[in-house]
């Protein structure tokens, strides 16, 4: 004959079972010290939830690497471009200054009255 030992429950819980408890401690405590019925500070816990989840989403989409790195080559092309039609409308708005600006050695132009 083989003695099989009786399984007895566990004298500690579970962790499944730890963490309901904890959260509803944790709501009654705050409504206590807020001096708040529970279901609204348990509504209320929710709603600020689903909003600090929305802004970390907008944040984390707008620091997101790959989006970063775009943006920054967005703008040094853009400021490229600037600068180029700056210089073509400089040109176009100043062509004396254009005219001195020759390669060394080369005769210079001559104004005609």
């Amino acid at each position: 004959m083989t003695m099989h030992p009786t399984s007895r429950p566990s004298t500690f819980p579970s962790v499944a079972g730890v963490i309901p408890w904890l959260l509803n401690l944790a709501t009654r405590l705050l409504a206590r010290a807020l001096n708040m019925p529970e279901p609204l500070v348990h509504d209320t816990s929710i709603f600020v939830f689903a909003q600090v989840a929305a802004v970390e989403n907008s944040v984390g989409r707008t620091l997101c690497p790959i989006r970063l790195w775009r943006q920054f080559q967005n703008w040094r092309r853009q400021s490229a471009l600037r600068r180029d039609l700056t210089r073509k409308e400089n040109s176009v708005l100043n062509p004396d200054r254009n005219q001195s600006k020759t390669k060394p050695g080369s005769p210079r132009p001559t104004h005609q009255p």
